[in-house]
């Protein structure tokens, strides 16, 4: 098997994960998702089984998963003899292909551990194996009675039982991907040119095409619908059961199903652009990565084996001379297969890849485990205010210019991609001649000439030298303020309880805008909010989320704009709206695909969800070994027992991760 600690392809988790059978399989480990190999394997640094860094719906065989079962069920068979009274010669013949077959993985894998100087479960479970066989080969042609194949080959047995468990366990874990892929409908009802309809695979639906989808249908690609009516369930992607009704104009998703009505959609995203491949490559990415509590797991690991090597060489030697060989021996295995830290180093990755997919579920992306652990730590939320707390889609309630002056500034105004601009030019419904020599200010307004007028829009600070009152749009044309434009975006329905449940959990919010203070102040008031930061510069946002952190606070920014990026960015936790723009989702830790503000607080739960199950899985594993290797080493643990206990373990660690599944949020 060839590894290398390369980085991931960017393709592979997303067009991967969409379309199986494309380009060479790559596989990964899940407790070290740096080891990266082009073939199924064991990993070279804790010798736990790869597995493919891309989930696909095809169901392939799990030839590791079949080889232990193979392995475990002859090693069985021939075990079973053994615990009955018999000739040594037979106990032999038994035992031998069940330590030198059914364990050779062990063996090799624990040989592997040596080479390249990573100790770890295998290089326990082969010493232990492998000394309690060799000795009794020897006996035996010594012609002594000391043997030791039944408790050999029963540990060997056990061993295997358990990988057959964790494999069984840990393919549970890749599930959230597997649904969410099972959601894309294999084909697509394409509308030709010619009126003509017919069903065509979805691999070769291009952006323009024209789509019908019928009631009950799921949608095949993301688009914007162009004729008809229609209630579409989004759960899929946003947790929301409720259907929304959408009509022309409206977008439309991937994956999301008509509940009632027929529409004809033009596609705009297809393959791996739309919005569910990009969840999919998310959450199998977030999978992959490793929080930070994990480096606790690493360090004690790194430890772990070579004290117990000490551990178990210094019973052997103590049960030698106080007690007799076969007592050392038995002891001596038995402190070896017992301190197996494999529930040590599932402890955190299982977690976290089951979290990463309940999140999915309900519409939170989470870019990698750090942010999701970070979380939880938060005390300080800092919004952005257009487009998070408010709708982000501003209108026109009230002017004092002229229809004409309208005319011109809504000329001006569709240069400019401010939500702002966009609501003064639906308004105007009407264009002077095309503006020139445009200038756009950030935070401040825009600048331009119209049908050889001089013409400004922007806020209060625009106009400095003026002396214009703030808390409106101000109009300049041909440098004399000439009135002004009032605007107002309504503050979105869940954002007032999104707040009561942020403060409740002890979270302090502050609001950050480039308003006016004065609408800033109204909207903060109407929420409950008692920190404002008003008329702040784009380039000023990240400076005030450095500020927060200096005073010492773990700081989580909130917005949706290409200004918000350099803040989420600079966060400990960005957060970004999935109705907002690409540049802030790929800037945050987090992406709340509905846009809704609750999802903060979802977020959170799942967080400290998560936190609470990494640290009963470490205090398990940390527990269980403490506790274990001192009975062992006093003789109350025979190796039996011992390896059936260590693959309880394992198995109760991935059993409480999946418990993930189930949280509320």
């Amino acid at each position: 098997m060839s590894c290398c600690d390369k980085p991931p392809s960017p393709a592979a988790a997303g067009e991967g994960a969409r379309r199986a059978g494309e380009g060479p399989v790559e596989y990964t480990c899940p407790m070290h998702p740096e080891v990266i190999a082009d073939k199924p394997g064991p990993c070279p640094i804790c010798g736990m089984a790869l597995e493919p860094r891309v989930i696909t719906l095809e169901e392939k065989p799990n030839e590791e998963l079949l080889d232990m079962q193979r392995r475990f069920v002859v090693s069985a068979i021939l075990t079973a003899p053994l615990m009955f009274p018999m000739p040594a010669w037979l106990a032999l013949v038994l035992a031998t292909p069940v330590v030198l077959w059914g364990g050779a993985p062990f063996f090799a894998r624990g040989w592997r551990s040596v080479v390249t100087h990573h100790l770890n479960m295998f290089t326990l479970i082969a010493l232990g194996t492998g000394a309690a066989f060799a000795y009794s080969v020897a006996a035996f042609f010594l012609g002594r009675h000391d043997l030791y194949f039944e408790p050999a080959a029963m540990i060997t047995t056990l061993v295997l039982l358990g990988q057959v468990l964790e494999l069984r366990a840990r393919e549970k874990t890749s599930g959230a991907i597997k649904a969410l892929l099972g959601l894309a409908p294999k084909t697509a009802r394409v509308i030709m040119d010619n009126g003509m309809e017919h069903d065509m695979p979805i691999e070769q639906i291009h952006a323009g095409m024209r789509l019908r989808v019928r009631p009950g249908e799921r949608v095949a690609v993301d688009g914007v619908i162009i004729e008809g009516n229609c209630s579409i369930d989004e759960s899929m992607i946003t947790g929301e059961p409720m259907p929304v009704e959408k009509s022309a104009g409206d977008k439309v998703t991937g994956g999301t199903v008509l509940t009632n009505g027929s529409i004809i959609m033009r596609a705009e995203r297809v393959g791996a652009d739309t919005l569910l491949s990009q969840i999919v490559k998310m959450v199998a990415d977030a999978q992959r990565s490793r929080a930070p509590i994990q480096r606790l797991a690493d360090v004690i690991s790194a430890w772990f084996v070579p004290a117990v090597i000490v551990v178990a060489l210094i019973t052997f030697v103590a049960w030698f001379f106080l007690g007799s060989f076969d007592a050392a021996l038995t002891n001596a295995v038995a402190v070896l297969i017992i301190a197996c830290p494999c529930a040590l180093g599932l402890a955190t990755p299982m977690s976290v890849m089951v979290a990463t997919g309940k999140g999915a579920t309900a519409g939170i992306l989470i870019r990698n485990a750090e942010a999701l652990e970070t979380l939880a730590k938060i005390d300080t939320l800092v919004i952005d205010k257009t487009g998070t707390l408010t709708e982000g889609k501003p209108r026109v309630i009230g002017m004092t210019i002229s229809d004409d002056q309208l005319r011109l500034v809504a000329s001006l105004e569709r240069a400019s991609e401010h939500p702002l601009a966009d609501a003064i030019v639906a308004y105007a419904n009407s264009n002077a001649g095309p503006a020139k020599d445009v200038r756009t200010l950030p935070g401040l307004g825009v600048s331009g000439t119209v049908e050889g007028h001089h013409i400004a829009v922007g806020n209060a600070r625009m106009f400095e030298g003026m002396h214009l009152a703030p808390g409106a749009i101000h109009v300049v044309i041909d440098y004399q303020p000439a009135g002004t434009i009032t605007v107002a975006d309504p503050i979105k329905e869940s954002t007032p309880r999104a707040i009561e449940e942020l403060r409740a959990r002890g979270i302090d919010v502050t609001m950050l805008t480039g308003d006016a203070r004065t609408n800033a102040e109204s909207v903060a008031k109407s929420l409950g909010i008692t920190n404002v930061e008003a008329e702040v510069l784009p380039a000023e946002k990240e400076s005030i989320i450095r500020k927060l952190q200096s005073e010492g606070h773990r700081v989580a920014m909130a917005g949706d704009g290409v200004n918000d990026a350099p803040a989420l960015s600079r966060a400990d936790v960005g957060i970004a709206m999935g109705t907002g723009t690409d540049i802030a989702i790929e800037s945050a830790g987090v992406t709340l695909v509905r846009g809704d503000l609750r999802g903060i607080a979802r977020a959170r739960s799942l967080s400290e969800a998560m936190m609470r199950n990494i640290k009963q899985n470490l205090f398990f594993a940390f527990v269980y070994n403490v506790i274990g290797i001192p009975i062992a080493a006093l003789a109350f643990l025979s190796p039996m027992i011992a390896s059936a206990a260590m693959t309880l373990s394992s198995v109760t660690v991935i059993a409480n991760a999946l418990r993930l599944r189930r949280v509320r949020l």
